[in-house]
């Protein structure tokens, strides 16, 4: 675990509720939820196996492999201790693509460890500071596969999980001001996890565009405009729910 700010920054508590933390912040999705929430004024705690490339005095970069369930747990409960932490998005994911004859087990445990293991441990530690100022919003990033897709057995059951996990918070942290939701993307390009499945600029990524109803695939911006509008203060009374950023993937088929 690697505890760093760009520029180099001071890690002292904060004293107010503008601190967010985000999980899987590297590259694509994480990185623009980044970029948003730093633009709303918040201080962004950004937590990635690698470091997060954006300069910026109110980005801390933390280095932790969120699959390192101590890991996790000692790195959540520090940053809770030394912060005010309002908001966090659990973005962090991997999809170990195998048909059903292939999956191996230590890939599931994997994932699961990544995808709920993870969100529960760092809910966990923040929580009880959202709880004492009567103010939360935690967002989880799912995925259309949830729906099921071909060669996504660990990777949907695991993100089917995470529905599960916002549904159930939802209905136990409402009277404590804290709101849960999901956000589940479609495809989306300029992500190292799309692109590890489907090459860029390639026959088989224009495909998939023109199978999907809008005709084209997601880009991160369109994931980051999602949270932005889950995690703002005045969405108070929207919890609970999912939403399919999927240009209409989710309403039809969908082979990738």
């Amino acid at each position: 675990m690697t505890l760093s700010a760009h520029p180099a920054g001071d890690l002292a508590p904060s004293s107010d509720d503008a601190c967010a933390l985000v999980t899987g912040t590297s590259t694509g999705i994480g990185l623009k939820i980044c970029e948003h929430l730093l633009g709303r004024g918040l201080t962004v705690l950004a937590l990635a196996r690698r470091p997060t490339p954006i300069a910026h005095p109110r980005l801390i970069s933390v280095e932790v492999d969120l699959g390192d369930r101590a890991a996790t747990q000692a790195v959540a409960a520090e940053l809770a201790q030394r912060h005010t932490i309002g908001t966090f998005v659990h973005n962090a994911g991997v999809i170990r693509p195998a048909l059903l004859a292939d999956v191996q087990l230590d890939d599931l445990d994997a994932l699961t460890e990544l995808h709920l293991g993870s969100a529960i441990a760092i809910a966990q530690a923040v929580r009880p500071g959202m709880r004492a100022r009567g103010f939360g919003r935690i967002v989880l990033i799912s995925s259309r596969g949830a729906l099921g897709l071909a060669t996504r057995s660990a990777y949907a059951a695991t993100k089917a999980g995470m529905i599960g996990l916002g549904r159930t918070w939802a209905l136990e942290l409402a009277a404590e001001g804290i709101t849960v939701n999901v956000v589940a993307p479609g495809p989306i390009r300029g992500t190292e996890m799309f692109h590890a499945v489907v090459p860029a600029e390639s026959e088989r990524e224009q495909r998939l565009a023109a199978a999907i109803p809008v005709q084209r695939l997601g880009t991160p911006e369109d994931v980051a405009r999602a949270v932005d509008f889950f995690v703002d203060p005045g969405a108070g009374f929207v919890t609970g729910q999912v939403l399919y950023v999927c240009g209409g993937a989710s309403v039809g088929t969908l082979t990738i």
